[in-house]
This record gives C-alpha cells, sequence and structure tokens, in this order.
C-alpha cells in the first residue's frame, strides 16, 4: 500500500485546508517544488497534487509550479487534480510528464465526460469522489450534490477509470482518523483500485488501513499529518510494506 504525499496549492504556495475551506488554510512552504523534493527524499513513491484555486474557478491556475515539480522528478509518478474540465488540460499536463489526471467536478456534472476521456487517455484517468455523508461534492467542495457515491464509482468503472479517490471531507485537514468503513463499502462495490484519503493522523490510522488492504485499498494520502509531525512519512511507507508483505496469501 503507497503512503501518498499530498502537495496542496493555493496562490504558488503550499498549504493544508480544514475540510476544504478554502478561508481556512494553513501555508507551509512558499516552495511547492522544495516539499516535493522533501518528500521524494523522505521515500515517496508517488505525490498526490492539487490546484486549489484550480479547483474553485474550473481552469489551472498553478500549472507552472505543477510543471516545475514534475520536471524536478521524472521518475515519480504524479497525480494532479483541481481545474481538470477538458481535454487540452489533460493533454497539457500528460505532455508535461503526469502520469495521471484527477477529475473530480465534471466526473460529477458531467459523467459522460470520464468515458470520453477514458476512451482518449487511457490508464491515465483517476476520478476523486470527495463525498460528506455519502453525497458528492464539487467545485473544490463548496457545492453537496445528489450524487450516491457508490453508485458513481460503479460508472467510472465501467468507463474505464483507473482508480478511485475517495475523500471524507467532514474528516479532511482533521486528524481524526480515516472513514475506514465507508472505504470499504466503497472498495466492495468495485474491482478497480481505491486510494483513500481524509483523517490519516498516525501509524495507528496506517496500521488500521493495511489491516483491510485486501479490500481494494492500494494507497492513502496523507497531508496535514506529515506536515504537523503526528506522521513519518518514511515510518509509515516502512510500516506498510511490513504489514503488508507479512500478511499470509
Amino acid at each position: 500500500m503507497l503512503i501518498i504525499p499530498a502537495i496542496d496549492i493555493k496562490n504558488g504556495k503550499c498549504v493544508r485546508l480544514n475540510q476544504g475551506q478554502m478561508d481556512q488554510e494553513t501555508i507551509y512552504s512558499d516552495d511547492p517544488v522544495a516539499m516535493a523534493n522533501k518528500w521524494v527524499e523522505k521515500g515517496a513513491r508517488r505525490l498526490h497534487i492539487v490546484d486549489l484555486d484550480g479547483a474553485v474557478h474550473g481552469v489551472p491556475r498553478n500549472a507552472g509550479v505543477i510543471h516545475a515539480m514534475v520536471e524536478a522528478h521524472p521518475d515519480i509518478p504524479v497525480q494532479v487534480g483541481g481545474g481538470i474540465r477538458d481535454e487540452d488540460t489533460i493533454q497539457t499536463y500528460l505532455d508535461a510528464g503526469v502520469s495521471y489526471v484527477i477529475i473530480g467536478t465534471r466526473a460529477v456534472t458531467t459523467p459522460h465526460f470520464v468515458s470520453d476521456v477514458c476512451l482518449e487517455f487511457p490508464g491515465h484517468i483517476i476520478v476523486g469522489l470527495d463525498a460528506k455523508n455519502g453525497k458528492l461534492a464539487t467545485n473544490g467542495w463548496s457545492k453537496l450534490s445528489h450524487h450516491d457515491v457508490n453508485d458513481m464509482a460503479r460508472r467510472f468503472e465501467n468507463d474505464g477509470v483507473t482508480e478511485i479517490i475517495f475523500t471524507d471531507i467532514g474528516r479532511d485537514g482533521m486528524l481524526n482518523n480515516v472513514n475506514i468503513k465507508e472505504t470499504i463499502r466503497l472498495c466492495s462495490n468495485i474491482t478497480i483500485p481505491v486510494i483513500a484519503s481524509g483523517g490519516v493522523s498516525n501509524l495507528k490510522d496506517i496500521r488500521a488501513l493495511c489491516e483491510v488492504e485486501e479490500e481494494g485499498i492500494f494507497g492513502v494520502i496523507t497531508g496535514r499529518a506529515i506536515y504537523e509531525g503526528t506522521l513519518n512519512l518514511t515510518e509509515a511507507q516502512q510500516l506498510a510494506d511490513k504489514l503488508c508483505l507479512d500478511k499470509p496469501n
């Protein structure tokens, strides 16, 4: 199971938000490229980058710095989300060396867009399902829809997405543990890999996720915990490697 550090970018800076609230930010670095360097040095095998301004405005706002981060680490798979709502944006990111693009709002508001881009860019499309009380949120989490997260996940699996990122936005940035129950529920409805997100606080969460990894959990995204030191990225990945390796076949 991969422990994937999150690098959220707002106004060119590396920040974390509380429950996706754009006015509740903590700035951790003025240099997102340096932050990417730090996590790679500590053993990250994939990076999760989000253009927060792009998510709100619907078009990339921090593409330049994201391109620089990808260029600095050509051997590390990078997944990028935030403001990716047309084919040209996807093509630009992939041409820059991004491995996976994350479709969020457009997947909920225009579901057929996902099937179209899966055909055009096979193997590169991840859908981010951001939910609160089982319902999907859009537009940088500022709006709640009536769509059920599990129903939509099954649809996107049929469309050909590579992975699903499931975020419990009620827990994101709050360090109050991963919603394992709902993550497993989502996994039980699909067969493609799921990346958990939201609420990771310490090694206890990593242990708990490893215990149910065989349900289909491919990785977990962590942000505030690694920035504030309640979780050590290197130790977390080493623990995940050991626990998953030691499981009986």
